[in-house]
């Protein structure tokens, strides 16, 4: 792409936190009437990765004001860790015969960039390390998003996932390659270890194309 054409590009304005009380023009609702109509249901598929990315947001102090949702990773941490966040839950927001198996997808993907408006030729592993997250609540009538004694943190590196070669992951495959699962509260420690070990191994700081296959 041109300069020129890059310059005629149509960018959007920056996101800005909403309070809750802006009114819709020409309705009687709020943004919070809005939020509590879409987003009440925090066990509905669309909304746990968002709370999951909200958890591991806080736990490493990610000081960006708004979700990214086009980003190439999920969190950025304030050391410049960029994190992918995977997650999962046994229940449901509907009514189930068994419990949700819990498996991972889109591992890697093809990257945006912002200023040319173009994805990646091929997939990639686009952060530095991965947080696996699992609401565990399994008495379906108990399961409550927002506490964070029923989440589990599974943390991996980069290089974990590059050398596995398919697109998704099963929990016991999470299991056997981290160093055990961490709560909320020790996820932050967890994070900064896994990139550590990222770093030491010689890793460079732009991910390589990983390759990885869709099963």
């Amino acid at each position: 792409m041109t300069a020129d054409a890059n310059a005629m590009r149509i960018r959007p304005t920056p996101a800005k936190p909403l309070e809750g009380g802006e009114m819709f023009t020409g309705l009687e609702a709020s943004v919070i009437d809005f939020w509590r109509w879409a987003l009440s249901d925090l066990r509905m598929n669309t909304i746990r990765p968002m709370v999951a990315e909200f958890l591991v947001a806080k736990a490493v102090g990610d000081e960006r004001p708004v979700r990214e949702a086009w980003g190439n990773f999920d969190v950025l941490a304030p050391e410049g860790i960029r994190i992918e966040v995977k997650s999962s839950g046994y229940c449901q927001s509907w009514p189930q015969r068994e419990l949700s198996t819990i498996n991972f997808g889109r591992l890697a993907a093809r990257s945006w960039d912002a200023e040319t408006g173009e994805l990646s030729s091929e997939p990639e592993v686009r952060a530095d390390v991965f947080v696996f997250a699992v609401q565990s609540c399994k008495d379906c009538s108990r399961y409550d998003a927002m506490d964070t004694r029923q989440w589990q943190f599974w943390v991996l590196a980069a290089d974990d996932i590059r050398g596995y070669r398919w697109n998704s992951v099963g929990l016991r495959w999470v299991q056997k390659h981290a160093r055990g699962s961490v709560s909320w509260s020790g996820l932050r420690d967890a994070i900064l270890l896994a990139r550590d070990a990222w770093v030491t191994s010689g890793a460079d700081s732009t991910p390589p194309d990983s390759s990885l296959r869709s099963e």
